[in-house]
Parts: C-alpha cells; sequence; structure tokens
C-alpha cells in the first residue's frame, strides 16, 4: 500500500451528537414474505442494506454538520451556516402569503428572524417569548435583517458535542435521529478485529476501528475537504480494505472455477453427420473474410473451449467490430464437439438480429446434419414455445437463441456446453447465474459474454480481475466514420433538411426520442408526436415508421423488416433501437434530446449509421434549459460525443463522469459493488490490493475468508457473474 502521511489514532468514538442510549439493531427477519412482521424502521434499515453488526458499522456518513460550537451573530456573512444562542423576543403566526411561525432571536447583539412554514405546537412553546434556545441553519441577509429558514432548534445551554454531527443517507420512515442512533450500537457491537496480517499488509496506518470511529464521529480540528475528498488517512485504510476484499473475492471466484469442470469440446471428435467440421464450412460461406482480431480472439476462445476449465471470458469490442461472428465461430466449435450453445441477448430486437444473421449462416450447415438453431422469447405463443423447448430438451436445436425465456425453469437443454450472454452488463447478475446453472451432469458450462461497451483498464483489473478478456480493436473494412454534430434545438429546421436531402438520394434516417407519450413530469418531445411532425413535414411521399417497446411484438418486427428492405425512409424510436439493428442503407441518426441520454447509450446509438458504403452523420440534438445552457454532466457528455468515435475514449471519459457502479449497471445487480473507493483516483490502492491478495489467500485463507465476508457478505455471489 502507498505510504500515507501518519496520524495520530483517535480515541474511542465519541458520543455521538444529539444520540440517545444504544438501540438494538434491527432483529434479524422473521419466517415468511420479505419483510413481514417488521416496523417501519426495520424495514427501512433492510432497504439501506443494513442488517448486520458490520453493516452499521461501515454505513459512512455522506456529510457533517458542526454542532461543537456556538458563534455570534455579528462574526456570520451572508450564507453561512451558523449555530446560535439567543432568546426569543417575538413570536406570531402569520398568515400571509401562507401560514407560517415567524419567531425572532436576540444573541445579546444582534437579532435573527426565524421562519417555519412546517411547525407543530409543540415548536410554539418550545419558540415561546422568553425562551432561550440554540438554532442552526443558513444565515441569510435580507430587507428584514438576518433570516434563517426552518433552522433546527434545541434548548440553550445543554453541553456541546466534541465531534461533527454525521448526515447519513436515508429513506422515507427513517429520520436523521432515529438512523444515527442504529448506526452508533451496530459500530459499538461490530467486530473489528484486524484481518489484514501485519507481516504482509499495512504498517503504520490508522486500524479499522480507529478509522470508522473518526469518520462516523470527526473531532472539529479536521480539515474538511480531507472528509469531502476521501484523502484523510483514515477514508485511506476504508478504501484499501475496500478494494482488497473486491480483489480477494475475485481471485478466490477463480480459484473456485479452477476446480470446476467444463467440457472438453474438443473439434478432433467425429465430424457430426459424416459432413465435415461445422466451423471450417461456416467459414466458407461467410461473404466476408475475418480481420485479424476476430481471428485471433476466436483462437483465444477456442483453446478456452479445448480445456476442462470453464471459460469465463469478457468479449469486448467496439460498435460494428464483429462480435456476432465471433459467437457464432465458438458456437460452431462447441456443436462440432456434440454439445448445445445457448446465445441470450437483452431485446427481442437484439436476439432477432442475432437470429437472423445466425440463422442465415448456419442453419442450412445444421439442417445437413440433422439438427436446427431454436428461437424461445417470453412474447411466443405456448404451442410454439412448447415445440422448441422439446427441440432444446432433446438435443435437436443445437443453437438456442432468445431473451430472458432461454433461463426460465421450463427450459431443459440436453448438454449445454457454451452460453453466450450479449451486452451482458443490460442483465441482471442473477440472471447470469441462472444460465449457467442450465448445465447437467455437476459440469459448468464455459461462458462468453459479449460487450459493445469496452472496459476501461482500471475496471478490468478491479471487477473483471476474474475474467479473461479478449478485445476487437479493429473494423472489418467498409465502415465509414461518422460525422457527430451537436445542434441546439431553435435549429431544428435545418436537421430536417439535411433529412430530405438523405432521403432524396435514397438513404435513410433514424431518429431518436427519449420518451413515448407526453409526460407532465418531463418537457420533452415523444416518439409519436415527433413521428407525426415529421410525416407532415417530409409530405406523403415519405414513409415515416415508429417503434417503441410497448409495442406488439409482430407490430415491432413488421417495422423493423419494413426499414430494412428500404420500404420506410424514416425510423422515429425510442432506444429500443439502442444495440443490434443492422441496416447499412441508414446514413443519418438525429437523437433528440441527446442532454437526457448515458454516454455508452449515445454511442451505442450513433452506431447504427455507418455501416454501409455511404458518408453518414449523427446529429445530436440537444435543448437548452431555463438558464440557456445544459448541465454540466450532459455537456461533457455531449463533448465527448463531438470529440472522439473511439469506443475506448468513451469508455474511459463514461467511467469519470458515472463512476463504476453506473458504468457497470451495478444497479442490476442489487447494490454497487465498490461504495467508497474511486478506480479513476485510487489505482495506487488498486495496485497494493491486486498485489496484497494472491499473498494472503496463500498464506492467511481464513483470515481472507473473514474480510470478503466483513465487506461482501452475500455481495461475493455477484462477483462470480
Amino acid at each position: 500500500m502507498p505510504a500515507k502521511k501518519k496520524a495520530s489514532t483517535p480515541a474511542a468514538a465519541p458520543s455521538a451528537p444529539g444520540a440517545a442510549t444504544s438501540a438494538p439493531a434491527a432483529p434479524a427477519a422473521p419466517a415468511g414474505p420479505p419483510g413481514s412482521g417488521l416496523s417501519v424502521v426495520q424495514r427501512a434499515l433492510r432497504k439501506l442494506g443494513l442488517v448486520r453488526d458490520i453493516d452499521f458499522a461501515l454505513y459512512l456518513p455522506m456529510r457533517y454538520e458542526d454542532e461543537t460550537r456556538v458563534v455570534r451573530l455579528a462574526d456570520t456573512r451572508d450564507g453561512d451556516t451558523a449555530q446560535i444562542e439567543g432568546v426569543v423576543t417575538e413570536a406570531e403566526v402569520a398568515y400571509r402569503p401562507r401560514r407560517q411561525l415567524i419567531v425572532t432571536i436576540d444573541d445579546g447583539g444582534e437579532t435573527c428572524q426565524l421562519r417555519f412554514f412546517n411547525f407543530y405546537p409543540s415548536q410554539q412553546k418550545q419558540l415561546a417569548v422568553g425562551a432561550r434556545v440554540r438554532v442552526r441553519g443558513e444565515v441569510r441577509g435580507g430587507f428584514v435583517g438576518r433570516q434563517m429558514m426552518h433552522p433546527t432548534v434545541k434548548a440553550a445551554g445543554t453541553a456541546l458535542p466534541e465531534a461533527l454531527t454525521p448526515v447519513y443517507p436515508t429513506v422515507a420512515g427513517l429520520a436523521q435521529p432515529v438512523l444515527r442512533r442504529e448506526v452508533r450500537s451496530g459500530l459499538a457491537r461490530a467486530v473489528l478485529d484486524e484481518t489484514i496480517p501485519v507481516q504482509i499488509g499495512l504498517r503504520g496506518a490508522w486500524d479499522l476501528r480507529a478509522s470508522l470511529s473518526f469518520l462516523h464521529y470527526p473531532t472539529p480540528d479536521v480539515a474538511m475537504a480531507t472528509l469531502e475528498d476521501h484523502s484523510h488517512p483514515a477514508w485511506q485504510r476504508i478504501k484499501a480494505e475496500e478494494l482488497l476484499a473486491q480483489q480477494l473475492s475475485q481471485m478466490q471466484a477463480r480459484m473456485e472455477r479452477a476446480a470446476q469442470r467444463a467440457p472438453m469440446l474438443d473439434m478432433a471428435a467425429a465430424p457430426l453427420g459424416g459432413k465435415g467440421s461445422l466451423h471450417d464450412a461456416l467459414l466458407a460461406v461467410l461473404p466476408f473474410g475475418l480481420t485479424g482480431a476476430q481471428a485471433r480472439v476466436g483462437e483465444e476462445i477456442a483453446r478456452d473451449l479445448g480445456r476442462e476449465l470453464p471459460m469465463h471470458r469478457l468479449l469486448q469490442g467496439d460498435v460494428g467490430s464483429g462480435k456476432t461472428v465471433v459467437a457464432a465461430l465458438a458456437a460452431a466449435r462447441c456443436i462440432d464437439a456434440g454439445f448445445q450453445c445457448a446465445l441470450m441477448a437483452p431485446t427481442e430486437i437484439l436476439a432477432a438480429q442475432h437470429f437472423g444473421k445466425l440463422v442465415g449462416w448456419l442453419d442450412p450447415l445444421l439442417a445437413e446434419r440433422g439438427l436446427r438453431v431454436a428461437w424461445l422469447t417470453g412474447s411466443q405463443k405456448k404451442k410454439e414455445r412448447d415445440a422448441m423447448g422439446a427441440a432444446v430438451e432433446s438435443g435437436e436445436a443445437a443453437l438456442v437463441i432468445g431473451t430472458h425465456a432461454v433461463i426460465s425453469e421450463k427450459v431443459r437443454f440436453h448438454n449445454l456446453a457454451l452460453a453466450i450472454i450479449d451486452e451482458q452488463h443490460r442483465f441482471g447478475v442473477a440472471q447470469r447465474l441462472a444460465l449457467r446453472g442450465k448445465a447437467r451432469d455437476e459440469l459448468e458450462p464455459h461462458l462468453l459474454m459479449m460487450s459493445a461497451t469496452p472496459i476501461p483498464r482500471t475496471l478490468a483489473m478491479s471487477y473483471y480481475a476474474d475474467l479473461d478478456v479478449s478485445t476487437l480493436d479493429e473494423l472489418p473494412p467498409g465502415r465509414t466514420p461518422i460525422v457527430t454534430r451537436l445542434v441546439a434545438e431553435h435549429r431544428r429546421d435545418e436537421v430536417i433538411a439535411r433529412i430530405q436531402s438523405q432521403i432524396e438520394q435514397g438513404r435513410q434516417v433514424y431518429w431518436v426520442c427519449p420518451l413515448i407519450e407526453e409526460s407532465e413530469a418531463v418537457d420533452l418531445r415523444n416518439a409519436t408526436a415527433t413521428r407525426d411532425e415529421l410525416a407532415d413535414l417530409l409530405g406523403p411521399q415519405v414513409n415515416v415508421g415508429l417503434l417503441h417497446s410497448r409495442m406488439p411484438t409482430a407490430e415491432k418486427q413488421a417495422v423493423m423488416a419494413a426499414f430494412t428492405a428500404n420500404q420506410m425512409h424514416v425510423l422515429v424510436s425510442t432506444t429500443v433501437i439502442e444495440v443490434g439493428v443492422d441496416v447499412p442503407n441508414a446514413s443519418l441518426m438525429v437523437i433528440e434530446h441527446a442532454e437526457r441520454f448515458g454516454l455508452s447509450q449515445l454511442h451505442q446509438l450513433r452506431g447504427r449509421v455507418g455501416r454501409g458504403a455511404a458518408a453518414s452523420a449523427c446529429v445530436l440534438l440537444y435543448a437548452p434549459g431555463d438558464s440557456g445552457r445544459v448541465g454540466e454532466a450532459a455537456r461533457a457528455r455531449l463533448r465527448a460525443m463531438a470529440e472522439t468515435s473511439d469506443g475506448f475514449e468513451i469508455a474511459r471519459r463514461d467511467l469519470e463522469i458515472r463512476g463504476p457502479g453506473e458504468f457497470l449497471g451495478a444497479r442490476q445487480s442489487g447494490a454497487p459493488l465498490l461504495r467508497f473507493a474511486d478506480l479513476t483516483t485510487d489505482t495506487l490502492l488498486l495496485d497494493w490490493a491486486r498485489e496484497l491478495a494472491p499473498r494472503m489467500l496463500e498464506q492467511h485463507p481464513e483470515l481472507a475468508r473473514r474480510h470478503i465476508d466483513r465487506w461482501l457478505g452475500t455481495k461475493a455471489e455477484y462477483l462470480k457473474a
């Protein structure tokens, strides 16, 4: 671990400011439905993930309030948050412009007016004329002198706390005083003995108990900046422990996988039906040659499939780099060895795109061998789904393509050996684990995950330490560069003219909207209204179609078929076309309210054009807010899109803007896997954790197990997916 500035270790945690006597943490949930028999507070605590004592101890404040000192009004400035004491000299309930309690206090030198729009009789009693009170809030200047709006109020004369007051993230039904009491109680009970061996780990740093005690209740002399930017030595200790737990869990998962067995997909086995290798036959019928990157990655996958060790590989490549071909060749190797392959995609449109390509390539070759490609989605009629399920169970369906329906309990595979998951970050962890659980005879299937969102190096080192990563860093020939332009909403007419020009040249256009229907809460144009507007402006000779997720499956398929066949000139769509849609004749992508989209989503949408020989463009149509400009994060996203089309650079900037939890779709896993460490700034700590983890697993396995359990608990399972 990098050396940190040594600081004196604090004493045990001082009394929590304003805390009542310790109360026990929420008891274990009784049997029955989740949350049954629990109080409102207990349910709220569980919603925050606070169950074990250590959960409370590791639930650190998001900010602090300084209630350790009282200041004079004369020493405050406009905008200061201050705590003052004084005597109430006036108190009245006024009714203009609305009912409010107006109180004046005098601190012996100056006066301050307090205003409460929401108040109770008990507050009126507490603030009666003549009462001496201590109030804390933001001091504002004004025509009537100094004011505070809704300050906190306590009786004067009570002892001042010795530490800053923690303010924790919370949910409805859980007030700060209650949460502070519960955290304090859990911290006092938590087992915080050292799990990092001194001889190989941290030396001269703060220990865990001292660090947590200090971060819950910092002394008022601490530099607030070191708490806010997490650079304080106590914060460094916490982040180091968290990163170590993550690395230990990843490496432990790799070790557990090394003890598992997967089918050895040996292509030297007898060819199916005497027809020769399916893999070689597929290469022969492809209408294009492989790029160097595709051939290299194909060999990496082939080596993995030939081993007993289950493959756990991430195939990453920018939009249009040819991941589907690599997946098809991997599937062919699996089928050649006499096993089944499953390919699961997050949306029906993307699954249908894969199905269309793979059926065209593989179905004639499989038919010669008495096999077929199966299609499984939730929208299928029962008769068709049952027929497909029977083909999967018998083994006739050598390749199974579909959505979440592939992992339903009713689907039973004959001998699944390879699971391919496209856009893996769009699936929840439980869904990815469920697909892995479809193999039989205690064998693990080989797992190939694909992503068009390239993973920055720091994320690959951290979240993907248990994965082998293959990268398609070469675009196939014929992909044209895409020009990206930022256009303000008031220039909408120029965009319409550009669309008209593209249509006259025989090209097609995408127009993407963020909403389907009108929303009173968000002032955005919706897809339906936009389709109608464009149809009016472009005239009856232009066919303008509509596509969104709420349409019936058959209708969506008909729209996409018409657009693919160039029977439709403009396709107005929601983000349902984000991935997988491949129409080479489409040369213009317009993204309306681009400031509302995430960076990787914008990049994915842009990748729907530039797939043919024609010059292509992406127009990011943005709407400045009331201030005349877009927000800071939105500006950063739009600027990145205009400056680069490199998916890896886009991913790096996306990580900077959103952080790792959002970038990885961590919400879908149920919990972000890193709460405190920042992979963009804590690379030295990450290097330290990566170096220490294997030594700790080898030399101190019991301490490693306890460390993982302390920090991750059940979340360690997420890292295996």
